[in-house]
């Protein structure tokens, strides 16, 4: 027989998620609290939650055996889910894209519950179990429902999810458009006005000049063109809701080896604040396209610089498992709420409004950065950092 539930803890659990509810919290936090006590409560392996959008699901809770697909893409199964309140099945019955990264052969069974609210399926709560568990009876089923209930819940909070993509967005979407066209025609003329001034005083104080102060001429109107280059390249890509980011064919590729070329081309400036020391000498190779390194460690390093104190470092990590190759850029910033974890993902969001004052982009780097990792099956997550600051964590599939 199946072991029984913990009772106990469950209702610990239930009591101590609903007065954060009453509270007025029912954002990602909370959400990670109903997965980490279904884990708990059923004794999975791992625990996961699916938040379904217009298209397609992404997993924005994870613990245990599933905690490295955090920010997965995944198919929506709320088809195979709409005559049950609750399923047992294999891995992959539900999703290859979820649970082959989690590993078929140690977590034969996945009991998996779906989170209703107002009549529309809005994710599906999931519990994985190894070989030696014993397969969940309907006192598993009963909790898991259950727990799925009270997180779909949260979907129904004035302060609540989702996380990304809900059609009651669509006017804050437009506003988010409009700040685009204002913050990029500022981005685009700085650097321009910037160029143009060196190369005026290039022009007409040439003779005047000495050498070192033509070289720092050059120099500057060579970065600050690299950048408007950079944000060229962003504007195009994001021109579309459905077009490619162009790159390379994906192949395997050495990672620890592209990330130092990569960040040998980073400016100067950012270039010194990134630590390297954590970067194994030798990893597994990486699957995917090699040349875009260079554009997700410069955006994910712009980022963490932008939000980070001035002398703080920014950490470049990486390490492999059996399924994937991983880097992550750590800093010790201002750290990121939550749930904007998935909302700093979409394109033009740029957070609170004092988040642009202080901080003004085109609100594109994260967007692009998912859809070029993506287009190579891999996956990228953001999460808070233990003792402050943000974790930005890139998979890509083992070569």
């Amino acid at each position: 027989m199946p072991q029984r539930p913990d009772y106990a803890a469950l209702t610990r659990g239930q009591l101590a998620v609903l007065d954060r509810i009453n509270a007025g919290a029912a954002g990602v936090a909370v959400l990670e609290d109903v997965v980490r006590l279904a884990w708990e409560v059923l004794d999975g392996a791992g625990a996961g939650f699916a938040e379904y959008g217009p298209e397609h699901g992404r997993i924005i809770a994870a613990c245990g055996t599933c905690a490295h697909v955090l920010g997965r893409r995944v198919h929506r199964v709320d088809d195979e889910l709409a005559r049950h309140r609750s399923l047992l099945v294999t891995p992959g019955a539900l999703n290859d894209e979820f649970t082959g990264p989690v590993g078929a052969e140690d977590v034969p069974r996945v009991l998996a519950a779906r989170a209703d609210a107002a009549g529309t399926v809005v994710g599906a709560l999931y519990v994985y179990f190894t070989v030696a568990a014993e397969p969940p009876g309907p006192e598993q089923h009963a909790v898991l429902e259950l727990l799925a209930t009270l997180a779909g819940r949260l979907y129904t909070h004035p302060n609540g999810l989702p996380a990304y993509g809900d059609d009651a967005e669509l006017a804050r979407r437009q506003e988010d458009r409009d700040l685009f066209v204002a913050v990029t025609s500022h981005e685009l003329r700085t650097p321009v006005t910037v160029i143009k001034g060196y190369a005026d005083t290039l022009t007409n104080h040439w003779e005047s000049l000495d050498e070192c102060g033509r070289q720092e001429a050059v120099r500057v109107i060579g970065a600050r063109a690299g950048e408007l280059a950079r944000l060229v390249d962003r504007l195009l890509a994001a021109t579309s809701e459905e077009g490619d980011v162009a790159g390379t064919p994906p192949g395997p590729f050495d990672l620890v080896e592209a990330l130092r070329q990569a960040a040998d081309e980073l400016p100067a400036d950012l270039r010194r604040r990134l630590v390297l020391d954590d970067l194994p000498a030798e990893l597994p190779k990486a699957y995917g396209d090699r040349a875009s390194l260079a554009t997700i460690l410069t955006e994910l390093a712009t980022n963490a610089d932008k939000y980070s104190p001035p002398n703080t470092p920014v950490e470049l990590r990486a390490e492999a498992d059996e399924q994937t190759v991983t880097f992550r850029v750590c800093d010790r910033g201002a750290g990121i709420r939550p749930e904007h974890v998935e909302r700093a993902f979409e394109r033009y969001w740029q957070g609170e409004s004092g988040d642009r004052r202080r901080h003004p982009g085109a609100g594109l780097g994260l967007y692009l950065v998912r859809r070029i990792v993506e287009r190579q099956r891999g996956w990228v997550a953001l999460r808070p950092r233990e003792g402050g600051g943000t974790l930005a964590e890139v998979r890509l599939p083992r070569g």
